[in-house]
């Protein structure tokens, strides 16, 4: 199962340095649950920084804001795992970056959750282009433990922002 991983990881990151580097397009992405995995992923690929603009471990919410510039109103009111923060962190990385495309991701990785409401393997992941509408989607992965709900995430913000690339 391990090295499935690995090698689906790798192929959709080779895919996607391809076509943001055929499309000239930027991406930068703000990560929180996967700790800079995304990051990794692509960062393995032989020409990654011709389309690399940033990778940013956003792991704390005064790192959220005082790097992405989140408000910290949305982080009382919504938490750290929500719709309305990873839309900011987005927002954030578009306006500090030399990126076209932004990718943002923000889970509970567990074990365990502090909040029933945000169960352990909730997972919200934004995306967008500048002068574009994010988009924002939410997983359930479940309680199938903290290095799984990082694979996973990992592997669905790449299929994202493929399928992303795909429809622009």
């Amino acid at each position: 199962m391990e090295l499935f991983n690995i090698i689906e990881q790798q192929k959709l990151a080779k895919l996607l340095i391809a076509k943001m580097h055929k499309k000239n397009l930027k991406l930068a992405i703000a990560e929180s649950c996967t700790g800079g995995m995304i990051s990794t992923i692509l960062t393995s690929v032989p020409g990654a920084s011709n389309v690399f603009d940033r990778g940013l471990i956003t792991y704390s919410n005064k790192s959220k804001i005082q790097l992405l510039g989140v408000k910290e109103n949305s982080l009382k009111n919504y938490g750290a795992v929500s719709k309305e923060v990873v839309k900011e962190m987005v927002k954030g990385l578009l306006n500090i970056s030399d990126a076209n495309i932004a990718l943002s991701i923000s889970g509970v990785a567990g074990p365990g959750s502090i909040n029933p409401e945000k169960p352990e393997g909730l997972v919200w992941i934004a995306f967008g282009a500048k002068n574009s509408i994010i988009k924002t989607i939410k997983f359930n992965f479940g309680i199938i433990g903290r290095d799984n709900v990082r694979k996973k995430s990992s592997i669905k913000a790449l299929n994202l922002l493929l399928d992303f690339l795909d429809s622009n």
